[in-house]
Protein backbone atom coordinates (compact mmCIF):
# COMPACT_ATOMS: atom_id res chain seq x y z
CA UNK A 1 0.00 0.00 0.00
CA UNK A 2 1.35 3.40 -0.99
CA UNK A 3 0.69 6.22 1.44
CA UNK A 4 0.09 9.54 -0.26
CA UNK A 5 0.95 12.77 1.49
CA UNK A 6 -0.90 15.10 -0.85
CA UNK A 7 -3.18 17.90 0.26
CA UNK A 8 -6.18 17.80 -2.08
CA UNK A 9 -9.21 20.05 -1.89
CA UNK A 10 -11.29 17.48 0.02
CA UNK A 11 -8.93 17.80 3.01
CA UNK A 12 -9.88 21.46 3.48
CA UNK A 13 -12.83 23.07 5.21
CA UNK A 14 -14.16 25.42 2.56
CA UNK A 15 -17.75 26.37 3.31
CA UNK A 16 -19.30 28.40 6.13
CA UNK A 17 -21.46 25.35 6.87
CA UNK A 18 -18.34 23.22 7.45
CA UNK A 19 -16.87 25.81 9.80
CA UNK A 20 -20.20 26.22 11.59
CA UNK A 21 -20.40 22.47 12.14
CA UNK A 22 -17.11 22.55 14.07
CA UNK A 23 -17.86 25.79 15.95
CA UNK A 24 -21.19 24.31 17.11
CA UNK A 25 -19.78 21.61 19.43
CA UNK A 26 -16.00 21.60 19.32
CA UNK A 27 -13.47 19.58 21.24
CA UNK A 28 -10.68 21.96 22.20
CA UNK A 29 -6.96 21.53 22.53
CA UNK A 30 -4.81 24.54 23.30
CA UNK A 31 -1.33 25.81 23.83
CA UNK A 32 -0.34 29.37 24.64
CA UNK A 33 -0.16 30.21 20.93
CA UNK A 34 -2.69 27.97 19.14
CA UNK A 35 -6.14 26.55 19.79
CA UNK A 36 -7.43 23.61 17.80
CA UNK A 37 -11.17 23.10 17.56
CA UNK A 38 -12.12 19.63 16.38
CA UNK A 39 -15.25 17.63 15.73
CA UNK A 40 -15.75 14.11 14.38
CA UNK A 41 -16.95 14.15 10.78
CA UNK A 42 -18.82 11.57 8.71
CA UNK A 43 -15.97 11.22 6.25
CA UNK A 44 -13.10 8.76 6.31
CA UNK A 45 -10.44 11.47 6.47
CA UNK A 46 -9.59 14.59 8.47
CA UNK A 47 -10.08 18.13 7.15
CA UNK A 48 -8.55 21.43 8.21
CA UNK A 49 -9.56 25.08 8.16
CA UNK A 50 -8.05 28.28 9.52
CA UNK A 51 -9.37 31.24 11.48
CA UNK A 52 -6.35 33.48 11.93
CA UNK A 53 -7.43 37.03 12.60
CA UNK A 54 -5.61 40.26 11.86
CA UNK A 55 -6.23 41.20 15.47
CA UNK A 56 -3.97 38.39 16.70
CA UNK A 57 -1.47 38.23 13.82
CA UNK A 58 -1.05 41.69 12.33
CA UNK A 59 1.00 41.09 9.20
CA UNK A 60 -0.24 39.04 6.26
CA UNK A 61 3.14 37.42 5.70
CA UNK A 62 3.07 36.10 9.29
CA UNK A 63 -0.49 34.77 8.85
CA UNK A 64 0.54 33.11 5.59
CA UNK A 65 3.63 31.54 7.19
CA UNK A 66 1.54 30.13 10.04
CA UNK A 67 -1.00 28.70 7.60
CA UNK A 68 1.71 27.29 5.34
CA UNK A 69 3.53 25.54 8.20
CA UNK A 70 0.28 24.26 9.70
CA UNK A 71 -0.90 22.89 6.35
CA UNK A 72 2.41 21.13 5.87
CA UNK A 73 2.27 19.65 9.36
CA UNK A 74 -1.31 18.51 8.76
CA UNK A 75 -0.35 17.01 5.39
CA UNK A 76 2.38 14.92 7.02
CA UNK A 77 0.16 13.79 9.93
CA UNK A 78 -3.12 13.27 8.05
CA UNK A 79 -2.85 9.47 7.99
CA UNK A 80 -2.49 9.28 11.77
CA UNK A 81 -5.35 11.64 12.60
CA UNK A 82 -8.89 10.62 13.43
CA UNK A 83 -11.55 11.52 10.84
CA UNK A 84 -12.27 14.94 12.29
CA UNK A 85 -12.72 18.48 11.08
CA UNK A 86 -10.09 20.80 12.57
CA UNK A 87 -10.08 24.58 12.82
CA UNK A 88 -6.83 26.26 13.77
CA UNK A 89 -7.15 29.47 15.79
CA UNK A 90 -4.03 31.56 16.27
CA UNK A 91 -3.52 33.50 19.48
CA UNK A 92 -1.38 36.56 20.04
CA UNK A 93 2.31 35.77 20.01
CA UNK A 94 2.17 32.86 17.57
CA UNK A 95 3.91 35.01 14.96
CA UNK A 96 6.91 35.31 17.31
CA UNK A 97 7.57 31.55 17.18
CA UNK A 98 10.19 30.32 14.78
CA UNK A 99 9.34 27.50 12.38
CA UNK A 100 10.91 24.75 14.47
CA UNK A 101 9.03 25.70 17.64
CA UNK A 102 5.75 26.09 15.74
CA UNK A 103 6.20 22.60 14.28
CA UNK A 104 6.83 21.19 17.76
CA UNK A 105 3.66 22.87 19.08
CA UNK A 106 1.62 21.45 16.20
CA UNK A 107 3.14 18.01 16.72
CA UNK A 108 1.93 18.01 20.34
CA UNK A 109 -1.56 19.09 19.27
CA UNK A 110 -1.85 16.46 16.52
CA UNK A 111 -0.89 13.72 18.99
CA UNK A 112 -4.06 14.45 20.95
CA UNK A 113 -6.15 13.54 17.91
CA UNK A 114 -4.16 10.55 16.63
CA UNK A 115 -5.25 6.95 16.65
Amino acid sequence: MVVQFSFPRELRLLTPHSFGFVFEKPQRASTEQITVLARINDLKHPRIGFAISKKNVKHAHHRNRIKRLTRESFRLHQHFLLPMDFIILAKKGVDKLDNQVLNAVLERLWRRYSH
